[in-house]
C-alpha cells in the first residue's frame, strides 16, 4: 500500500508538471517568423521541393528586417551565415508610404512666404504664397541573385539562414547607400545628399571663426547646423555621419584627457545635442547631414523584399543549381530641402 501511494504521488507530480508546461507554452507570445522562415513555410516553396519539372516560386515578405540569427533555425552551416552586417536606421526615421504605381508624381516646396498677420475688422486679409516645383520620380528596382546547389535549396534550415543573412541584407544595404548618396540618374534613387535635396550649411572656416566657433571642432559646426534648422522652423530630428567621423567624435578628449562623450567603459548612445546620430558608411567621409527626415523626405514602398527561387535559368537544371533572387522596389522624394542641412564637416 505504501508503494502504491508513492507511485500515485509521483504520477500526480508528473501530471502537474505537464499541465504547467502546457500553460506556459500557451501563454507565451508567438514569435515573429523571420523572412527565411516565412519563405520555406510557404506553400509555393513546398511545391517547389516536391516538383520534378522546371519552374519557380516567388513570395513577397513584408515584416521588419531584424537580427535573424538567434533561435530561428535548427542548425548552422559554416560558410552560410558568417559575415559583417550593418545596422540600418535611416529607413526607420523616414515617413513611409505604400504605392501601387511605377512612378510618383510629387511636388517640391520652393518658397513659403508667410504673410499671416493680425487683421482688423473690415480690413483686407493678407495673402501668403507658396511656390512648388512638380516632378515625377520613377520607382526603382534594387535586386541581386546568386546560384546555390539544389541540395542547399532543399534544406529548410540552411535555406532560411541563407536568405536572411545574405540576400535580404544585400538588398537593404544597397537601399541605405542609395537613400543617402543616390545620384538621381536612373536607375539610381535621388538620395538625401543629391544636389537639390538639401540646403547647404554655408559655413566656411572664416565664417565659423567670426562667430567665435572653431572650424576644426566638429561639435561646433553640428550644433550650429541644428540651430539653423530650428531657426528655419524645421527642428532637426537626426544627424547623419560617416562611421569613422562618428568615432572621431566619440574619442574626442578634453584638455585633461577625459573623453567628452563618456568613458570607454560606459554605454554611450550615439547622441549629439539631444539628437540621435546615424553612423553609416553610406555617408561620404568628412560630410554631415542634419535635418528633419520626417518633414524633408518620403520613402515610397512599391514592393518590400521579394524573394524568388527558380531552377529555370540556363543550365541550372542540368547542373542541379537553383537561382535565388531578392528584389525590392521603392522611390525617395525630398519635398522640403529647407528642412535639411548638408556640407563639409570640417569646412575650409
Amino acid at each position: 500500500m505504501e508503494a502504491i501511494g508513492i507511485e500515485q504521488r509521483t504520477l500526480a507530480d508528473r501530471l502537474l508538471q505537464l499541465e504547467q508546461k502546457s500553460t506556459a507554452t500557451d501563454d507565451a507570445p508567438a514569435a515573429t517568423a523571420t523572412l527565411g522562415a516565412q519563405f520555406v513555410k510557404d506553400a509555393g516553396y513546398a511545391d517547389f521541393q516536391k516538383k520534378t519539372s522546371r519552374g519557380s516560386v516567388g513570395l513577397e515578405l513584408k515584416n521588419t528586417v531584424t537580427n535573424a540569427i538567434a533561435n530561428t533555425f535548427s542548425e548552422r552551416r559554416p560558410g552560410v551565415v558568417e559575415g559583417a552586417f550593418r545596422l540600418f536606421t535611416i529607413e526607420d526615421l523616414l515617413v513611409r508610404l505604400p504605392t501601387s504605381a511605377n512612378a510618383i508624381d510629387w511636388v517640391r516646396e520652393n518658397v513659403f512666404t508667410n504673410a499671416a498677420a493680425e487683421t482688423a475688422e473690415g480690413i483686407q486679409i493678407p495673402q501668403s504664397s507658396i511656390t512648388f516645383t512638380p516632378g515625377t520620380m520613377p520607382v526603382q528596382n534594387i535586386a541581386h541573385f546568386v546560384k546555390v546547389t539544389r541540395q542547399l535549396a532543399m534544406d529548410n534550415a540552411a535555406m532560411a539562414a541563407y536568405i536572411n543573412r545574405r540576400m535580404v541584407y544585400g538588398v537593404n544595404l544597397r537601399v541605405e547607400n542609395q537613400l543617402v548618396s543616390g545620384n538621381g540618374t536612373s536607375p539610381n534613387l535621388s538620395g538625401l545628399t543629391n544636389a537639390g535635396n538639401f540646403t547647404a550649411h554655408g559655413y566656411t572656416a572664416a565664417a565659423l571663426t567670426a562667430l567665435n566657433l572653431s572650424p576644426t571642432n566638429r561639435f561646433d559646426l553640428i550644433g550650429k547646423m541644428i540651430g539653423d534648422c530650428a531657426l528655419a522652423d524645421y527642428p532637426a530630428d537626426v544627424v547623419i555621419l560617416n562611421t569613422a567621423d562618428w568615432w572621431t567624435l566619440r574619442l574626442t578628449k578634453d584638455s585633461q584627457g577625459r573623453y567628452i562623450l563618456g568613458d570607454p567603459g560606459s554605454s554611450v548612445p550615439p547622441v549629439l545635442f539631444g539628437l540621435p546620430v546615424v553612423a553609416s558608411n553610406a555617408m561620404v567621409s568628412d560630410n554631415v547631414w542634419v535635418g528633419s527626415l520626417a518633414q524633408a523626405a518620403t520613402l515610397h514602398d512599391r514592393e518590400q523584399i521579394v524573394l524568388d527561387l527558380s531552377d529555370s535559368d540556363e543550365n541550372n537544371f542540368q547542373l542541379g543549381l537553383v537561382s535565388v533572387r531578392a528584389m525590392r522596389r521603392l522611390a525617395l522624394t525630398v519635398e522640403k530641402p529647407a528642412a535639411a542641412r548638408y556640407g563639409d564637416l570640417t569646412p575650409a
